[in-house]
């Protein structure tokens, strides 16, 4: 018989001769994970609630001061085999191998993705190793079949080394300024760029009523806009369009402008923005600013650009790559931050693995409906591809969320 469902940690048994030992450090990087990823592996016990695997996780569930945790409970085990398995499930992981070229890629992207790598349990001060070997070998595919969104973003950053050097063209930056200046009434010269080849962000003198209007490394993103955050400073930073998502508990309005920037490193990555001068608002759509910068971009650099399949998602969801299509197509459509609440993945999704790249958002019935509206009005001509395509569903927790938005129930992402 075997039986899934949640358990009150109190209620489980240790098994007393558990012969595998877990160090505080440990502890706490499985405690990290389970506060970035959930609780997705559950434990694994026998019909007195005896613990079979899972010591470490519960020890991590405790000191999160968790109450229950996910469980499978197997009873058709004899007591010797019990035992022998406590035993092999610890044993066998450590015979288990890796290969040092796929891990420095997949280290490198969760890197360029802006994303907490001590999360995966490599420590930093090995992980300049893995990424030397990252950028030495460039003989890899890192591409998912059916995932069009990560293949497309993997293409736009072919021709480079990190998205840390993609100065921005002088002639587009113009264009963007200019946009800014206009659209919040703020004069040019309160521009600062402490991003700029050489500069010190954190060391630069803030005047006051400066306006931080700039292209940062990408890669520290998240950190950046904390510390911007923290000093009530105002900015307009660029951000790559896939992972416009990224900040996290920011009072930070996302502009998902889609537009494809020729950067002078030769990178082409299509961009979008974040302010916190949008006190009102979560998401916007500028199309305005896509055709400026589509503009400027084109006397910079003449080459088309193509659009490829995606994904289908509920009307229920938006993607930083779907909303800047809006922009392209000149869609006008904003959210307030009430009517939305970020997930990184749908439910239906992860039976195939898969997580929405960048993340993404469930709205409000409101919202919904008007994004419905907004698809509507998308003038986009792209034939249909005859791929097999997955189209995502929401699960019930799902519309469940849903429901509770339209009751101003929501957290801000």
């Amino acid at each position: 018989m075997r039986e899934y469902g949640q358990i009150a940690i109190k209620a489980l048994q240790p098994y007393e001769k558990n012969a595998r030992t877990h160090s505080e450090e440990q502890i706490e990087k499985i405690a990290n994970s389970i506060k970035e990823f959930g609780f997705l592996n559950p434990v694994l016990i026998d019909g007195n609630n005896m613990i079979i695997a899972g010591h470490g996780r519960v020890l991590a569930a405790k000191k999160l001061k968790l109450k229950e945790v996910p469980y499978l409970r197997v009873e058709d085990l004899t007591p010797t085999q019990v035992r022998a398995y406590i035993l092999a499930d610890n044993k066998l992981a450590e015979e288990a191998g890796w290969d040092e070229l796929l891990v420095s890629q997949e280290l490198a992207a969760l890197r360029d993705e802006d994303f907490n790598i001590e999360l995966t349990g490599f420590e930093a001060p090995k992980l300049d190793d893995w990424f030397d070997r990252s950028d030495r070998d460039k003989d890899w595919d890192a591409r998912e079949e059916g995932n069009d969104e990560y293949n497309e973003f993997l293409d736009k950053f072919e021709a480079k080394k990190t998205t840390d050097d993609c100065y921005t063209p002088p002639i587009v930056f113009d264009a963007i300024a200019d946009w800014v200046a206009q659209e919040y009434k703020v004069e040019k010269a309160f521009f600062c760029r402490p991003f700029y080849p050489g500069g010190d962000y954190q060391n630069e003198k803030y005047k006051s009523g400066c306006v931080v209007v700039d292209n940062p490394p990408f890669s520290i993103l998240a950190e950046i806009l904390q510390f911007y955050c923290e000093r009530g400073i105002k900015f307009f930073l660029f951000a790559p369009s896939l992972t416009l998502f990224s900040g996290r508990g920011l009072d930070i309005c996302y502009l998902p402008a889609g537009a494809a920037v020729t950067y002078e490193n030769g990178a082409v990555v299509s961009t979008s923005f974040i302010t916190n001068m949008e006190p009102d608002l979560r998401i916007r759509t500028v199309p305005d600013l896509y055709k400026i910068i589509k503009e400027a971009n084109d006397k910079n650099n003449k080459e088309s650009k193509t659009t490829v399949p995606k994904y289908d998602y509920p009307s229920e969801l938006v993607t930083a790559a779907i909303l800047a299509r809006y922009s392209v197509h000149g869609v006008e459509f904003t959210v307030s931050k009430d009517e939305c609440e970020r997930v990184q993945a749908l439910d239906a999704m992860k039976d195939y693995d898969k997580s929405i790249f960048g993340g993404g958002f469930l709205l409000s019935r409101s919202a919904t409906q008007r994004n419905i509206e907004a698809a509507k009005q998308k003038a986009e001509n792209v034939r249909q591809s005859e791929l097999e395509r997955l189209k995502w569903e929401l699960s019930e927790r799902e519309r469940k969320i849903v429901e509770k938005l339209d009751k101003g129930g929501g957290r801000n992402g």
